[in-house]
């Protein structure tokens, strides 16, 4: 039990028609972690939970197992993940993410995984790139800005929307020209497109990938690769964009032609351009504000679907740092 002053309240959830097994985890191990978040005890019996703690706790626990009922009942499944995220909701807002989530399938993978929106903030941006013409994408790593952008793309493709997909980024977090690289332009290019290259061989079959890439169907460039060009019934995304200098985010939006859209994904807590250069994903965000077409989504430490760690290590990071990043 808490230390809190509050009266020790009991309530009870009805389970009825839900799969326990589903609802509770493997052993038990869901009841086991929101005991330990809101210092409660929750017991089964039957087709209903006997909920016991402060008056504060329990409501927030009915409310979240209202929302991890909601969640199985509309066909998706409950993972740890997915049951942090939503005890961090409750927590913050008293209500659970689960009618906030988009609950339609951008793409099957293929390794038949299905592959759609994980957080609110994730629905928020697949709902802005398909509204608008052109959305940029900012929040820490691991917050799925990159990989939702290339199976956005596919999705695209798959249905005969744009003719081609660009991926494109600025070379430069080693410090090193690409011209002193070993190897064919390919070569020289592939380490720093990695995350790209991840992302769709979890989404498309190798030989199909290889086989767009030679047709020029898809193509990943470094940004340089892009002056000059005019992209049209193309989805182009721009990736590590706060690496990108004022100058070169100018050319690669004004590269978008007819029936395009270009998603730009970038951390401007993760700058590594010279302290005298000024990030044009920062600037951009101020020149281009208010201009209808374009929408600037913004996730956090929040929307991070990589390892639960993650998250407390931004959290680290912005306390150390106090929350101000070089512009």
């Amino acid at each position: 039990m808490n230390n809190h002053v509050e009266e020790t309240r009991q309530k009870t959830f009805s389970v009825e028609g839900v799969d326990q097994r589903l609802l509770f985890g493997q052993n038990d191990a869901f009841l086991h972690q929101i005991e330990s978040r809101f210092f409660c005890k929750i017991v089964a019996r039957g087709d209903k939970l006997v909920i016991e703690g402060s008056g504060t706790d329990v409501e927030q626990v009915l409310r979240l197992f209202g929302d991890l009922v909601t969640r199985l009942k509309h066909g998706d499944y409950i993972t740890d993940q997915y049951l942090t995220y939503a005890i961090a909701m409750v927590k913050e807002n008293g209500q659970g993410p689960a009618t906030e989530i988009s609950t339609e399938a951008l793409l099957t993978s293929s390794l038949k995984k299905v592959i759609k929106p994980k957080t609110v903030g994730q629905t928020r941006y697949v709902d802005a790139v398909a509204k608008n013409d052109m959305v940029f994408s900012i929040g820490p790593a691991g917050t799925g800005k990159t990989y939702l952008a290339v199976a956005m793309a596919v999705a695209e493709l798959k249905a005969n929307r744009v003719t081609r997909i660009v991926f494109c980024r600025p070379a430069v977090e080693a410090g090193e020209s690409l011209g002193f690289l070993p190897g064919d332009i390919r070569a020289k290019v592939d380490p720093y497109l990695r995350p790209v290259y991840d992302a769709l061989y979890d989404m498309l079959q190798p030989d199909k990938i290889r086989k767009l890439l030679e047709m020029g169907i898809i193509e990943i460039a470094p940004l340089a690769f892009m002056r000059g060009r005019t992209l049209n019934e193309a989805f182009v995304v721009l990736d590590e964009a706060q690496n990108t200098t004022n100058a070169q985010m100018k050319m690669f939006l004004t590269r978008i032609g007819e029936k395009s859209k270009a998603v730009i994904t970038g951390d401007i807590t993760q700058i590594d351009l010279p302290e005298h250069q000024v990030s044009g994903l920062v600037r951009a965000q101020k020149i281009l504000k208010g201009i209808e077409g374009i929408e600037f989504i913004y996730l956090t430490e929040k929307d991070v679907i990589r390892h639960r760690l993650v998250q407390s290590i931004i959290k680290a990071y912005e306390r150390h740092e106090g929350g101000k990043h070089r512009e």
